[in-house]
């Protein structure tokens, strides 16, 4: 693997040559320039990651150079060669964002070992900075799946309060996605990069939830040994996101309300407020209002989590979004586990889009995970779905997946898959004739 690619830059010809190679001679990819021009030309016509360049050049300075360049190329690195006893503007480089320094003629034997550390910085900044946008891709609004009228207008709503401060109320089933919205609205906010931390309110009993969420000091109780921070504290400047914030008990209701209104809370065993300033998002699969009529849920706090609602629609209700949504999956999980499953058969796809989704999407991402380990083929077929899938239409009756004949029907197609659709081999394993084969398949509808 190649070392690196460097830009040399300076004026004196013999210099530069002798430095050109002897760095290429240590695999080093070099190219040159003889003034700070060329050296700008030198950058936009191919990619460099360390420059190499004098502090005295005919056309500038070479510390103003670092300037101009790491505006345009925050990423790369410059290594600054000085005249011997000119300590000074070596020092002064380091200063404006140099790597380091060199003396001509006197560090010679430092040339490689400090390129190749500023190589290596380089590329570790790339990386971090690639990472950084497979994450932000990840939780931005593209990332959100569907061409139902029902999710776009979800998007369209999401969009319009992400660049506010507004607190936002998701509702929607269990595995609807209301994390993923609220990713979405955190990082297309002006708060993208603070703090996102999520919690989901019904994990913790009510007095785990008061330390968790708002911290304690130590003795405080038995087991506060330290002083611990609380995640209302942890998100400051960023966002906070309440999962099943209907389970939270009334007591802590009113400290969260504290926080909307003032923005202070008091610590377990504190006395005095700490200030935070967080946006609060949160989400319930309950219908509020009627909690608040029953007198479960603060009917103040609930105006205001209920500032901006989006309601997030079950699967059952945008069909059409489960064959991409299932595509998604399967090129997810493909590249995990089975590489060579590409696809789906229409047979499949019906069944899916048939399907009730109780569990919304988290149920349909499990079934083709489930289905991308169980496959040996590069297609995806109804043999691969759970037992509860395996139904079919009789006369216009739906026919249970417990029903003998959707079992036989189901035992019938993992038959023929296993022999790749030769119905010769097929009947002969089920020990039936093949004018039965041919009846059992057609009266089945199977795929072959």
């Amino acid at each position: 693997m190649r070392r690196g690619n460097i830009l040399l830059i300076d004026d004196e010809d013999k210099l530069r040559h002798l430095l050109k190679r002897i760095i290429s001679l240590e695999g080093f990819v070099v190219s040159e320039a003889d003034s700070l021009k060329a050296g700008l030309r030198q950058l936009e016509k191919e990619p460099v990651e360390v420059i190499l360049c004098d502090v005295r050049l005919p056309d500038g300075d070479g510390v103003e150079f670092i300037d101009k360049v790491k505006l345009k190329y925050p990423l790369l690195e410059i290594i600054m060669l000085t005249a011997y006893g000119n300590i000074a503007a070596g020092v002064q480089s380091i200063k404006s964002g140099a790597f380091d320094y060199l003396t001509k003629g006197n560090d010679n034997e430092r040339i490689i070992p400090l390129l190749d550390r500023a190589v290596e910085k380089v590329r570790l900044q790339n990386r971090i900075t690639q990472l950084e946008q497979r994450i932000e891709k990840r939780y931005t609004f593209e990332s959100i799946i569907g061409n139902s009228d029902f999710i776009l207008n979800a998007v369209s709503q999401a969009k319009k309060v992400a660049p506010t401060d507004a607190t936002v109320l998701l509702l929607g089933e269990t595995g609807t996605g209301k994390e993923i919205f609220a990713q979405a609205i955190h990082h297309a906010g002006k708060r993208a990069g603070k703090p996102f931390i999520a919690l989901n309110v019904s994990s913790f009993s009510r007095e785990l939830l008061e330390s968790e969420l708002f911290g304690h000091l130590a003795g405080a109780f038995t087991s506060a040994v330290k002083d611990k921070k609380g995640l209302m504290e942890e998100a400051d400047g960023g966002t906070l996101f309440l999962d099943e914030i209907g389970e939270m008990a009334f007591d802590l209701q009113a400290k969260l309300l504290r926080v909307l209104e003032t923005g202070e809370f008091i610590k377990v065993g504190d006395t005095k407020p700490t200030k935070v300033g967080v946006r609060i998002i949160t989400a319930t699969n309950r219908d509020l209002e009627s909690e608040v009529e029953q007198g479960k849920f603060r009917e103040d706090l609930f105006y205001r989590l209920n500032l901006f609602t989006i309601e997030l629609p079950p699967l059952r209700i945008r069909k059409e979004d489960i064959p991409l949504l299932a595509e998604h999956f399967l090129h997810l999980y493909a590249a995990k586990t089975n590489g060579k499953v590409s696809g789906m058969n229409k047979e499949f796809i019906t069944r899916l889009t048939e399907h009730e989704w109780k569990g919304n999407i988290r149920e349909l991402k499990n079934v083709i995970e489930r289905a991308v380990i169980l496959t040996n083929d590069t297609e995806l077929t109804t043999a691969n779905l759970p037992l509860d899938f395996q139904t079919f239409q009789e006369k216009g009756r739906p026919m249970s997946a417990f029903e003998l004949a959707s079992i036989e029907k189901l035992h019938i197609q993992r038959v023929l898959n296993h022999t790749k659709g030769n119905k010769m081999a097929a009947a002969r394993l089920l020990n039936i004739g093949l004018t039965t084969l041919y009846r059992k398949i057609e009266e089945y509808q199977l795929g072959q």
